[in-house]
């Protein structure tokens, strides 16, 4: 198994995101009997990305299920599994690939427990990277936040740093409905101090609930994923020139943890999103409308600034791709332009 704390002066672990998901995968399958992992590679190989290193060694292949490429064969087979009681973690190599097993998630994992009345539980995880990475062109660079995040049935998950891996995947194991997990290959190798509680067996993150990563009082940006990393980047700029932002991490994106983006906008009178996907029906808009249908829209002091990915299929070509994506300076312009 991966070494996965490395002591610090400051008495905290630090590790890796990749570290981080490891470990949150190897407590749950060492705790449930019924939790297993599936996907290419995932074994013997030891993970397309290093995220299951050492997992088949320890656990066995009873555990750790190496498969063809057949995405639609080993989420079918999941899904099915999960129906008799086992908990599946099924990995996509990346979530582009899960389109070939789409119509299993949506249409059986999450309607199945609805259509059957009750009678029928998908306890499951898809978990899996989300979004660009670097030159890995328009195929493979999609962010499926939104897509998924239209659909009764699922949750959907997207964590930022260590403390999020740990807490929101092994929440997402011993949830009983089916959950998206969605990881962002570029955040692997970042690594984080880890307290103590955050490497308990039993710590886990509240499903539905945000995180605010920074305090302020002039402006809300409200982000998730890797962008949680560009806007607290793009807040300590600006504080720098007097602008105090609020930087909410959602976490869960379905169900969106309302409250605490209402409450935030009612301080600050000003928003902005900040999302790697495309801006039609994206993350963003829907909190625009969760503004708009509530009474924070009074409290609005100027209009909502959506920053989003470019909208077309991302480049291949290394420069054009940085454009491609909103970075610090994007985040930094938007929140200027709302103070207007």
């Amino acid at each position: 198994m991966l070494r996965i704390v490395h002591k610090l002066r400051s008495g905290f672990a630090k590790m890796t995101v990749r570290e981080a998901i490891n470990s949150a995968m190897a407590q749950e399958i060492e705790r449930d009997p019924n939790v297993f992992l599936i996907g290419e590679e995932v074994g013997q190989y030891q993970g397309a990305y290093k995220v299951s290193k050492g997992l088949y060694d320890r656990f066995g292949k009873s555990r750790i299920w190496d498969t063809p490429i057949t995405e639609a064969g080993f989420t079918g087979l999941s899904v099915g599994a999960s129906m008799y009681g086992l908990k599946p973690i099924v990995e996509f190599m990346t979530f582009n690939f899960a389109m070939q097993a789409i119509d299993h998630v949506i249409n059986s994992a999450a309607k199945l427990h609805y259509m059957s009345a009750g009678g029928l539980k998908t306890s499951i995880v898809f978990r899996g990277i989300n979004g660009a990475a670097a030159s890995v062109a328009a195929q493979h660079s999609q962010c499926f936040a939104a897509w998924y995040s239209q659909v009764p049935g699922l949750i959907v998950l997207s964590p930022y740093d260590c403390e999020d891996a740990r807490g929101l995947l092994k929440a997402a194991v011993r949830d009983p409905n089916p959950v998206v997990f969605l990881e962002n290959e570029i955040m692997y190798n970042e690594a984080f101090e880890v307290p103590d509680n955050v490497m308990d067996k039993d710590y886990l993150i509240p499903i539905g609930k945000a995180k605010i990563m920074k305090e302020g009082k002039d402006v809300t940006i409200v982000t998730f994923s890797k962008m949680v990393k560009f806007s607290m980047l793009a807040a300590a700029e600006l504080e720098r020139e007097g602008i105090s932002c609020e930087v909410i991490n959602l976490r869960t994106l379905k169900p969106l943890d309302r409250n605490t983006i209402l409450e935030s906008i009612k301080k600050t009178h000003r928003v902005v999103t900040v999302e790697e996907g495309w801006g039609q029906c994206g993350i963003g808009a829907e909190i625009c409308s969760i503004i708009n249908e509530s009474n924070a829209f009074f409290h609005l002091d100027a209009p909502v600034v959506r920053v989003t990915g470019a909208d077309i299929p991302t480049p291949y070509a290394f420069n054009l791709e940085e454009l491609s994506f909103p970075k610090a300076h994007n985040i930094v312009e938007a929140v200027k332009l709302v103070l207007k």
